[in-house]
């Protein structure tokens, strides 16, 4: 046992002794992750700022990405305050970006915005944060600690453009952001979101007419499809109807008025289809009030729908069986 303990005290020693680097360094940061730097920095390293910046510069003008990080971090880390630390910010935005490593490169570039609001590249870091989203709405697949690619994520989506909004609301990208929120909540079939992201974008840009239309249209269409999901709550057609006439009374000259009439038209069947299931679901029980009760909106709804004639001759049953089992006057 003795031997044992002397043998590791003598193994201690000689690590202490003999001080060795690692040759492939990972390092975390809290924004980004684990994070493989390698070593032999000593040549790109400066005292200046200036210097420091243009090492990045360089390196990622000669598409070494890895090393424009590099650099770059120091920069901003080293002289946070100077005036080369915005554009060395931005280049980590665009270095992850090149790296196709998109959520990192949008984290860097909301850094940039966060940290130098003042900065000359603001509008092009709101375009290219928007650029970046549209390929998450699209499709792209979202990446586990930025390296695993783990399916396409419309919550993270419609987070990302909630920030664009933030940053710049009333900017170039500000409306069409607005928007795609939407379109996200419609992808992941969450449409009741969906109508309150497209009604933000009609009351935050009304003055802008075009953006305003697509809004109330879509608000619409939303609606429609949310109605198509509501078995027997048919107040969600009532909504959309609601909605595209409004569009067609604000905006009479847009192309799609005469389509916004169809689905008005179609949204009609919608109600009376559900007015009859809910007859049905009574007449089922037995409960014959209410299957009448039912029957008759069918008709007031839509009376040229094809489950009018039927919803008639269902009430003149119930009627005709009423009668008879009536107890005698």
């Amino acid at each position: 046992m003795r031997h044992w303990f002397i043998r590791c005290i003598l193994i201690l020693l000689c690590l202490i002794a003999l001080p060795f680097n690692s040759p492939a360094p990972l390092i975390y940061r809290a924004d980004e992750g684990w994070i493989y730097e390698p070593v032999g920095g000593g040549k790109w390293r400066r005292t200046r700022a200036k210097d420091q910046l243009e090492v990045a510069q360089a390196a990622f003008d000669k598409k070494d990405y890895s090393l424009a990080l590099k650099a770059s971090r120091r920069t901003v880390s080293t002289w946070p305050l100077s005036d080369y630390a915005p554009k060395a910010q931005y280049l980590i935005g665009r270095a992850y970006e090149e790296k196709h490593q998109d959520e990192k490169a949008f984290k860097q570039y909301q850094k940039l915005i966060e940290k130098y609001p003042k900065s000359e590249s603001y509008a092009e870091v709101l375009q290219r944060q928007f650029t970046i989203a549209n390929r998450f709405l699209a499709g792209q697949w979202f990446k586990l600690w930025g390296y695993v690619p783990f399916f396409p994520n419309m919550d993270k989506t419609a987070e990302m453009y909630e920030k664009i909004i933030k940053n710049g609301a009333y900017s170039e990208v500000g409306p069409k952001a607005q928007m795609n929120i939407g379109a996200a909540r419609e992808k992941k079939s969450d449409y009741p979101a969906a109508v309150r992201a497209y009604a933000v974008a009609a009351d935050r840009y009304h003055d802008q007419k075009t953006v305003a239309a697509d809004a109330v249209y879509k608000q619409g269409l939303a609606y429609q499809r949310q109605a198509k999901k509501a078995e027997y709550d048919q107040s969600v057609a009532g909504q959309a109807i609601t909605t595209f006439n409004d569009f067609i009374t604000m905006f009479p000259e847009d192309p799609r008025v005469t389509e916004a009439q169809k689905q008005i038209s179609s949204l009609k069947v919608e109600q009376a289809r559900g007015s009859f299931m809910v007859a049905k679901f009574y007449e089922k029980k037995k409960r014959w009030d209410g299957a009448l009760v039912y029957y008759s909106e069918v008709l007031l709804k839509d009376p040229t729908s094809k489950f009018a004639e039927e919803a008639k001759q269902r009430i003149e049953t119930i009627k005709q069986r009423t009668a008879k089992a009536a107890p005698p006057k």
